[in-house]
């Protein structure tokens, strides 16, 4: 039975090697912060760290994530405070209809790990998350803010 580290904690799962983390993550697990939206790595909605790197977890196979440290949109508030990124999401109220949020945030946090001021240029090269509301405008300016709360 494989060995799945989510958030800090350790879960067993009785799942086919095959099955995808995504589904992992909402079926078995509950954790249902991280949404299905096109099932072919395109759209984002599923992204979440995996070794600290934003990966879409729908096309991701249990098999390959056995062992290695996941993060998902449930594990980043501490001690009911909101991350960074959360709290400038929420200032600039970002989400509409806030289906791909979760993926657009796990996204921005790594382009932050990565590029601690990016550029408009650097969301937009490294946020490739699809959003149907079209708020890129208000992401670029969330990612802005957390990367100064994040200084802070």
């Amino acid at each position: 039975m494989p060995t799945l580290i989510v958030n800090g904690q350790s879960h067993n799962v009785d799942v086919e090697p095959d099955t995808p983390l995504l589904w992992v993550l909402r079926d078995t697990l509950g954790m249902t912060g991280t949404k299905y939206g096109c099932g072919i790595a395109q759209c984002g909605a599923c992204t979440v760290h995996i070794n600290g790197v934003a990966t879409r977890s729908c096309s991701v196979p249990l098999s390959e994530v056995a062992g290695k440290q996941i993060t998902t949109i449930e594990g980043l508030a501490a001690n009911g405070v909101l991350h960074n990124v959360q709290q400038a999401w929420l200032e600039h109220d970002v989400p509409q209809c806030g289906y791909c949020q979760s993926g657009m945030i796990m996204s921005a946090l790594a382009l932050l790990a990565k590029i601690p001021n990016p550029t408009d240029a650097d969301i937009d090269a490294n946020v490739t998350n699809a959003c149907r509301c079209s708020s890129y405008h208000r992401v670029r300016q969330a990612i802005h803010r957390a990367a100064e709360l994040m200084k802070a």
